[in-house]
């Protein structure tokens, strides 16, 4: 058994949860994007199924340099780097497609 179980139980339930948040963004865009009368660009679709899938990848990024770091013993600080501070924006990505999506159909 690991010595820092709890801490890479947390890394995983993180990852988890960004995934989980990616899934959902991109079903509730597409499915926003179907309401209209007509279908929406194929584009704004394909786009938000690469953001997502972007998203679920720097997530396991993010969860491989966490379990190094608890591995190592380097000491967790709460302080952002680079990839969390990419994850947020593209989330915000996300979000905005939603909003474009949304526009597209009014």
């Amino acid at each position: 058994m690991s010595t820092h179980f709890t801490e890479h139980a947390a890394n995983e339930r993180t990852f988890l949860a960004w995934v989980r948040t990616a899934v959902a963004v991109i079903g509730f865009g597409l499915v926003v994007g179907r309401m209209g009368n007509e279908p929406p660009s194929i584009w704004s679709e394909v786009a938000l199924l690469l953001t997502g899938g972007l998203v679920v990848l720097l997530s396991y990024v993010r969860m491989e340099r966490q379990r190094r770091r608890i591995d190592r013993d380097a000491g967790l600080l709460d302080k952002a780097n680079p990839v969390d501070l990419l994850l947020v924006g593209l989330l915000f990505g996300l979000f905005a497609l939603i909003l474009l999506f949304g526009k597209h159909l009014a």
